[in-house]
């Protein structure tokens, strides 16, 4: 299994507990629009996913990120 599909099988299992509507989650998922996420649930899951990955991502970059297929990306940058 490679890097990024490590990172999305992780940042999946991670997204289960916020997914209060029960979507099927894929790579083309938005947050918002799909998960219907409000600014303190993204807060609370940015948090997590900080501290999973040991990474900080910025305002900027999270404002940048509207899939979880885009948030695997950049957290392989951030690792890199």
């Amino acid at each position: 299994m490679s890097d990024r599909q490590q990172t999305l099988a992780k940042v999946l299992e991670m997204i289960a507990p916020f997914n209060k509507k029960g979507v099927d989650v894929g790579e083309a998922t938005r947050f918002a629009q799909d998960l219907e996420w409000d600014s303190l649930t993204v807060l609370d899951f940015v948090a997590n996913i900080e501290d999973e990955f040991d990474v900080i991502i910025s305002m900027n970059m999270q404002a940048e990120i509207e899939t979880v297929g885009q948030l695997v990306d950049a957290l392989g940058k951030l690792k890199a």
